[in-house]
C-alpha cells in the first residue's frame, strides 16, 4: 500500500448526504467511544468526568459540531446529564476547535480529542480538568472524520475522509499529542461504483488492540493494520472486501471479541463480520436489512451494549433507531423493529457509561434525542423533549 495522504475530491457527495444548508459541509463519522478505564474524581466543574459507576448527580455529555456552516456551532459544546431521567442542561461552549465533528475521550477520562473536519485537517488534545487547548497536530490529509485513543492508551488513530487515508500521533504522558509518526493512503482496491476515490470513514482498534482496522467507503474496503507499539507505525495484514457498492461505513465490536458488525451506508445495509484476533483478519458476511424498507437511508452507526444482547442502528434517512437481537454469542443479528428518533437526520449515536441511556446526534433538526434503554428487552423509550445543540453531528456522554 502506498504511503502519504492524496488530495481528491469527495465534498460534493459529503455536503449532499448531511447538509443542513445549501452551502453546508456533511461529514461522515460517529462520535467517539466513552473511557474504558475509571475516570478521575469529580471536580467543581459541571463539564469535568466524574467516577465511573452507580450515577450519581450530573454527568458530563460533549456535543460536537460544525462552526463553519451557518446556523452551526461556534466550538464544543458542553452539557451534562441526569443519568436517572435523561434530561440534557447546556454548561457553555469549548470555542477555539474548528470544525469538531467527531470526539473521543482518553482512557483515563482526564483528555479530550478531536477532529478538525478541515481540507487541512487536524486533531487536537483538550485537558478536560481546566478546558485547557493542549495543542493540534495535522492529520496530513483533508477532513479527518473519526478519530479514536488506542487502548494503550498511547496512540491517537485518525482517518482523513477525502484524502482516503489513515493517521497515527503519540501521546504523551499529560494526554498532549506529538508528531505524527505514520500516514496511510488507501490507493487500492479501485473505488466502488459510483465513487470518485477512497474514502476513510473509521479507524479504530480491535478490543484486544492488537490490531487496528480502517473502514473505507470509497473502496468498499476494510482495512487491517498492526501498529508497532514502540514506533506507532502501521504494518497492512489482511483485507475484507464489502461486495461492489456497499459503501462501509462504521464498524463495531462484540464485547466477545470475535464477531463485528459492518454499516454500509450506500447500499442500505448490515452485515455480520467473523474476527480472527490473531491474524486480524475479517470476514464479512451476507448484507441485512436496517428496518428501513427499499431505498437509500444512509445507516449510519452500530451500538453493541456492554453485555452483547442487543444491537441498535442509526438511520440517517429514515429517521430511525433500529434494534437487534444479538444471538449466537454475536454471531447473529434479528432484527426486532425500529422506533423514531424524535429528530432529523440522526448521524451519531452512543451509550451512556452505565448503558441504562442512549443518545441520538440530529444533525439537520439540531439537537440531541436522549432514550432509555430497557436492559431486559433493549427497547428503547424516550426521555423527554429533545435537546437543542446546533448542528448536533456528535454526543459523547462520560
Amino acid at each position: 500500500m502506498s504511503r502519504g495522504a492524496r488530495a481528491g475530491g469527495g465534498w460534493s457527495r459529503r455536503r449532499f448526504v448531511g447538509a443542513v444548508t445549501g452551502t453546508a459541509l456533511s461529514a461522515s463519522a460517529a462520535c467517539g467511544t466513552r473511557p474504558a478505564a475509571k475516570a478521575p474524581e469529580a471536580s467543581a466543574d459541571p463539564g469535568a468526568p466524574t467516577p465511573a459507576g452507580e450515577p450519581s448527580g450530573p454527568r458530563p455529555l460533549y456535543l460536537g459540531t460544525y462552526t463553519s456552516v451557518e446556523g452551526g456551532g461556534t466550538g464544543i459544546a458542553l452539557a451534562t446529564y441526569d443519568p436517572a431521567t435523561g434530561r440534557v442542561t447546556g454548561a457553555g461552549t469549548l470555542t477555539g476547535v474548528a470544525d469538531p465533528s467527531y470526539l473521543a475521550v482518553h482512557p483515563d477520562g482526564r483528555t479530550l480529542y478531536a477532529v478538525s473536519e478541515r481540507e487541512d485537517g487536524a486533531v487536537t488534545a483538550v485537558r478536560l480538568a481546566d478546558r485547557k487547548i493542549l495543542g493540534s497536530r495535522g492529520t496530513g490529509g483533508a477532513a479527518p472524520c473519526h478519530l479514536s485513543v488506542h487502548p494503550s492508551g498511547r496512540w491517537l488513530l485518525s482517518a482523513n475522509y477525502t484524502s482516503g487515508s489513515v493517521a497515527v500521533h503519540p501521546i504523551g504522558a499529560s494526554g498532549a499529542l506529538g508528531e505524527r509518526t505514520d500516514l496511510v493512503a488507501h490507493f487500492t482496491p479501485a473505488p466502488g461504483p459510483g465513487q470518485e476515490g477512497p474514502h476513510a470513514h473509521q479507524f479504530a482498534a480491535s478490543p484486544d488492540g492488537r490490531h487496528v482496522l480502517a473502514v473505507d467507503l470509497g473502496t468498499d474496503t476494510v482495512y487491517t493494520y498492526r501498529l508497532d507499539q514502540r514506533k506507532g507505525t502501521l504494518r497492512e495484514v489482511a483485507r475484507a472486501h464489502t461486495r461492489p457498492g456497499a459503501g462501509p461505513r462504521h464498524l463495531t465490536f462484540h464485547p466477545g471479541g470475535r464477531h463485528a458488525y459492518l454499516a454500509n451506508e450506500v447500499d442500505n445495509t448490515v452485515a455480520v463480520c467473523a474476527y480472527d484476533p490473531a491474524t486480524g483478519r475479517l470476514t464479512i458476511g451476507e448484507p441485512q436489512p436496517t428496518g428501513t424498507g427499499p431505498g437509500t437511508h444512509y445507516p449510519a452507526q452500530l451500538l453493541v451494549t456492554t453485555d452483547g444482547s442487543y444491537a441498535y442502528l442509526a438511520n440517517r434517512g429514515h429517521n430511525s433507531l433500529a434494534r437487534y437481537a444479538v444471538e449466537a454469542d454475536g454471531a447473529r443479528l434479528r432484527l426486532l423493529g425500529t422506533v423514531p428518533v424524535a429528530g432529523d437526520f440522526p448521524r451519531q449515536i452512543a451509550l451512556s457509561p452505565d448503558g441504562r441511556l442512549l443518545f441520538a446526534a440530529n444533525q439537520r433538526s439540531g439537537s440531541v434525542s436522549v432514550f432509555h434503554v430497557d436492559a431486559e428487552s433493549g427497547e428503547l423509550r424516550l426521555a423527554g423533549e429533545p435537546f437543542a445543540s446546533p448542528v448536533a453531528v456528535c454526543a459523547l456522554p462520560l
